[in-house]
């Protein structure tokens, strides 16, 4: 082999014109071989691209020994000379020279031959599925859109601010956390009244996994204005649906002098400039997505970043879902946490854009939203979207120190004297809201299961890998 500095397929691919007629050295996995007696194809990725870039054996040059091992899911490095190509699917090809084989694939043990494979198959080899084209797009959207996260917020001038994985206090209230202990299980250590002694624990007390970096977060946006988070959090929920996972990444921005209006402003202009980034940057991925998953999702991620967003409050919402006629699985009536189908009807069938609903029933919602002036209702927003329901949920916090108080007493909260702090000692207006990432990307690429769109997904009696 020369000493030839390394070219992406991407790069070959999709600007091919510098290097027509020149040696190349390429390296990747073998996605498919294929020919006669005088030539082989092989059709080699490196994960740069969705596409496959052809290496022409000719045999000739090249013995059935020498490319014995160049099998489906073998790793090899190829050097030779990149021309047009004279045959059909592909601009250029590699007439090669020079071969390695690092790694081989045995072809009767190879989970992933060339041929369709399920969905549900390949979540059982989560730890192989990257390397098709399928999950490869799926992960390269991902990190655009990951990319696309930070600069928005970089931009914007929001400091990135991490909060704790492991704490004492539940933000959502819900209790379903993960509990963090070193005691040991087979012989807990009980206090006087017969109950677990936490005081013998690692941290002197009971700690969990946390759900959301939003009451830290507020902490950040009382002293620098406007921070984000965008970190693992978790759900001790016993949830097996396509939109729920127990390990999932959250961006969490916090405001200072932001009310709510501001706040869902922010969210609408947030959520566009991601999809648009992954419109502008991942054209490859999507089409791919495209032709062979969803030959609607061009057209609804441009619908999306083109058209402002429905502001509608609870109240009305739940008077068109009780005017549509529409027989729900789940009744509506006032007070109810809207469920996904009542969501999706009024995004995908009464108004056909995306709606941020706002003004939700205090008694379904956190303790820290702020009071509407009625007692009734608080400023919260949610962001509804196609397929997916709810994307976004955020609110204006309660910013008034003797209404937290109450809110807090009211739900039987402990431990809460350092975030009510931020109400005694120059309290401010503020807001923020929560995006799931991985429901971003279900809904940018076209995914049906959130099981899909991680490496390692993370879900009841599941935790592979």
């Amino acid at each position: 082999m020369k000493d030839i500095r390394r070219t992406l397929v991407a790069k070959l691919i999709n600007d091919p014109a510098e290097y027509i007629g020149k040696e190349v050295d390429v390296k990747g996995w073998v996605r498919s071989r294929r020919g006669n007696k005088y030539v082989q194809f092989v059709a080699l990725n490196d994960g740069s691209s969705v596409k496959s870039l052809q290496i022409v054996f000719d045999l000739a040059k090249f013995s059935e020994e020498d490319l014995k091992l160049v099998t489906t899911g073998s790793s090899i490095n190829v050097q030779g000379t990149l021309v047009e190509s004279q045959g059909k699917g592909q601009n250029v090809e590699i007439q090669a020279e020079a071969l390695k084989v690092y790694g081989t694939a045995d072809p009767e043990t190879y989970p992933l031959q060339k041929k369709g494979h399920s969905l549900e198959f390949l979540r059982e080899k989560a730890h192989l599925r990257p390397r098709t084209n399928f999950f490869s797009a799926v992960l390269r959207i991902r990190h655009a859109l990951a990319y696309a996260v930070h600069k928005f917020f970089n931009d914007k001038g929001f400091y990135y601010f991490h909060t704790p994985l492991i704490t004492a206090s539940d933000c959502e209230g819900a209790g379903a956390q993960f509990q963090v202990t070193t005691l040991p299980l087979t012989d807990l250590p009980v206090n006087e009244e017969g109950k677990i002694d936490y005081s013998k624990d690692f941290f002197g007390k009971m700690a969990s996994l946390t759900v959301s970096g939003q009451l830290e977060g507020e902490l950040g946006a009382t002293a620098l204005g406007c921070i984000y988070t965008f970190g693992p959090t978790f759900r001790a929920e016993n949830s097996n649906t396509p939109r729920h996972l127990s390990e999932f990444w959250m961006i969490e921005p916090e405001m200072a002098f932001y009310e709510i209006q501001d706040n869902m402003d922010l969210a609408e202009e947030f959520i566009k400039y991601c999809i648009n980034y992954a419109l502008e940057h991942c054209k490859d991925d999507i089409e791919f997505l495209a032709e062979h998953f969803d030959k609607e999702l061009p057209e609804r991620l441009r619908f999306v970043v083109e058209n402002d967003f429905v502001r509608l409050p609870y109240t009305e919402g739940i008077r068109i879902l009780e005017e549509s006629g529409k027989k729900f699985e789940f009744p509506v009536h006032w007070g109810i946490d809207l469920a996904s189908e009542h969501e999706r009807y009024l995004v995908e069938e009464h108004f056909k854009k995306p709606v941020i609903l706002t003004d939700y029933p205090k008694e379904i919602k956190a303790f820290y939203m702020k009071l509407n002036d009625d007692g009734k209702t608080v400023r919260a927003m949610d962001v509804l979207f196609p397929k997916i329901g709810e994307i976004i949920g955020g609110s204006q916090r309660e910013e008034d120190l003797a209404k937290l108080q109450a809110r807090v007493d009211e739900m039987g909260l402990e431990g809460m004297d350092w975030y009510l702090d931020t109400r005694r000692f120059g309290s401010v207006p503020h807001s923020g809201f929560g995006l799931g990432f991985e429901r971003l990307v279900l809904f940018v690429t076209g995914m049906q299961n959130i099981r899909d769109v991680i490496p390692f997904p993370r879900y009841p009696k599941n935790c592979e890998y």
